[in-house]
């Protein structure tokens, strides 16, 4: 379908499908597996305090930015990032895409698992006496069952998104209804386990507060971290989402529910797991802390199948766990997939056809994580998919950069508005005062505080984003570089997976691509000026570039200035069903057609 024949909107239906729909970008199987885990090796209750405060800190802040810029650009993240940081930095919202979409290479092949263990659950296979690491090991080394089970997780996603907006409203609806259903089953199941002997002892554990954990920085670090990665900030889920948001929908309450949702079923996944370990384990911490893989598929089946009430009851309680990670993991994968899909859609490329080609990406892409280099713990036995911990070793703090673009974009916005101020003011010399009261502010007077807004938001967060954040994704970054060097042997070796060179490698590398991609891909196409096809006109040289159209999604009534912002003013950024400028000028000064112009005519 030709994409500016296509309709000019696609929208959440209200605040309510909004909401769910980011929540489940928000809520994965990190909140179900990987925070007990941290509560478990940071004291409990003291590990809650930082995470909590980094809620507040890093979070939310970064969410109520994502929601702004896409609510302006009403573009996925490269559209965003050519329109408020301008055509030369298109490329950033391209690492965010890419970022998202490689961690869904193999965050779909972690979903099957969760799929696998439901049904293995549903069928006695995680009962009483099973051998936990037997059936695990059997699983992981037959490869063909495990891209049985990615291929069932990439299908389901494709599917919930594969009409736009509204059906992913619907799937999240129900898919985030259900898990909270299933969580609070499984918590008073817990609950039960906890309560024979009277303690509640994982309940008390939870909530109670070791001051000494709180003197270790370790601890504020984990905090900032689960904080960072749980609720999706700065991974541009949140601007993707708000693509589809009416034109009254308010940005900061929005963002402040997704985080404060997102932390509570952190918690209600903590109190269970954690009441359930302690009820049957007798060292439930050396249990809870043996790493995210171990607690959520060798121990808690054993766990769970010493539930009271018989055979029945820890049948529904391990199968209501694992149907409740299951619907976590798929919430996010459809906020992973839709990620990339926008972009494409973005830039003309038919919906379906965007959806079948990233489904099928990330299932090819997915195949090595599914089979390849699954080795074994010599000194437990346990099977671990070697090259799917080096992606996420790779990938996943490559996440923070996607944050710090974010802020940069804010950082380029108050700047270019106080040299407007400057210029409008006949002022030359630069003064803070006049820089914080009209350019550090600039952002959030312009696009966060527009009227919509139930909370109105202060100059606190202008203290974040510009002094706040850089500090906090300093230390997020030195801290991980620093443990590496004093834990992993030969950390400096590119050979070595758990090293600092293969990650600084594959950065260095996938940058320098997008960079060399921003000029020839993102805002310009190739055009062969001869006969030559794909791709032997780009090396001969036999092009021609021509400025690359890029569609935004307004709904009606939602139209908002962008001619302030510094891509805002590209007559080839236009909306979708708008038509396109029949000419441009070209990088030599000289009136050129437009070849999709044309294209247009000839349809009409």
């Amino acid at each position: 379908m030709n994409p500016q024949s296509e309709p000019s909107s696609d929208q959440f239906s209200g605040r309510l499908g909004l909401i769910f729909a980011t929540i489940g970008a928000a809520i994965g199987t990190g909140n179900i597996w990987r925070f007990p885990r941290m509560v478990g090796a940071n004291g409990g209750g003291s590990f809650l305090v930082p995470w909590l405060l980094f809620l507040f800190l890093w979070s939310i802040p970064l969410i109520i930015a994502e929601f702004a810029l896409g609510k302006r650009s009403r573009t996925g993240t490269v559209g965003t990032f050519r329109i408020f940081a301008g055509r030369n930095f298109a490329w950033l919202g391209l690492w965010t895409a890419w970022i998202s979409t490689a961690i869904g290479f193999y965050y779909a092949v972690v979903t099957g698992w969760c799929l696998n263990y439901f049904q293995a659950a549903m069928r006695g296979g995680l009962a009483e006496g099973v051998d936990t690491i037997e059936v695990w090991n059997n699983f992981l080394q037959a490869p063909g069952q495990v891209i049985i089970f990615q291929a069932v997780a990439i299908l389901i996603t494709m599917a919930a998104i594969w009409r736009g907006a509204r059906a992913i409203e619907k799937a999240n609806v129900w898919l985030m209804t259900s898990l909270f259903v299933l969580l609070f089953v499984a918590l008073f199941l817990a609950f039960v386990m906890d309560f024979e002997d009277g303690t509640l002892d994982g309940f008390v554990f939870m909530f109670t507060i070791q001051p000494e954990y709180l003197m270790q920085p370790e601890t504020w670090i984990n905090g900032l971290s689960q904080s960072a990665w749980s609720c999706s900030a700065g991974m541009g889920m949140a601007i993707t989402y708000s693509v589809y948001m009416r034109k009254d929908e308010d940005t900061t309450l929005n963002a402040a529910t997704m985080c404060l949702a997102n932390n509570s079923v952190s918690i209600i996944a903590g109190l269970t797991v954690m009441m359930a370990v302690f009820a049957v384990v007798d060292d439930p911490l050396s249990a809870v802390g043996g790493g995210s893989s171990a607690i959520t598929f060798l121990v808690l089946p054993e766990v769970f199948a010493q539930a009271p009430g018989g055979p029945a009851t820890q049948l529904l309680m391990v199968a209501v766990f694992f149907l409740a990670l299951s619907f976590a993991a798929l919430t996010s994968m459809i906020s992973t997939v839709e990620l990339c899909v926008r972009n494409f859609v973005d830039h003309g490329v038919d919906r379906s056809q965007a959806v079948g080609f990233t489904g099928a990406a990330i299932f090819l892409f997915g195949l090595p994580s599914a089979g390849l280099w699954i080795l074994v713990d010599d000194s437990t036995g346990v099977a671990f998919p070697q090259f799917l911990e080096v992606q996420d070793h790779i990938w996943g703090y490559g996440l923070l950069f996607s944050g710090l673009f974010i802020a940069y974009s804010i950082w380029k916005y108050g700047w270019s508005r106080y040299k407007s101020w400057q210029e409008e003011n006949e002022v030359e010399d630069f003064d803070m005062g006049d820089y914080v009261e009209n350019g550090v502010s600039a952002f959030r007077d312009d696009f966060i505080n527009t009227g919509d807004n139930d909370w109105w938001i202060g100059r606190w967060w202008d203290v974040i984003m510009y002094i706040g954040f850089p500090a906090m994704f300093s230390i997020l970054i030195l801290s991980y570089f620093a443990d590496l060097l004093t834990t992993v042997h030969d950390p400096w070796n590119p050979s070595n997976p758990d090293g600092i060179s293969i990650i600084l490698l594959f950065w260095g590398v996938t940058a320098s691509i997008f960079f060399s991609l921003n000029k020839y891909v993102l805002v310009n196409r190739m055009v062969p000026t001869t006969d030559s096809r794909w791709p032997l006109y780009i090396f001969s040289r036999d092009f021609e570039l021509e400025p690359r159209p890029l569609f935004r999604n307004v709904p009606e009534g939602a139209d908002a200035s962008i001619d302030m912002l510094p891509g805002g003013d590209d007559p080839f950024v236009v909306q979708s069903g708008a038509e396109l400028p029949d000419s441009f000028v070209d990088e030599h000064g000289e009136i050129r057609s437009h070849s999709m112009a044309t294209v247009e005519a000839e349809f009409a």
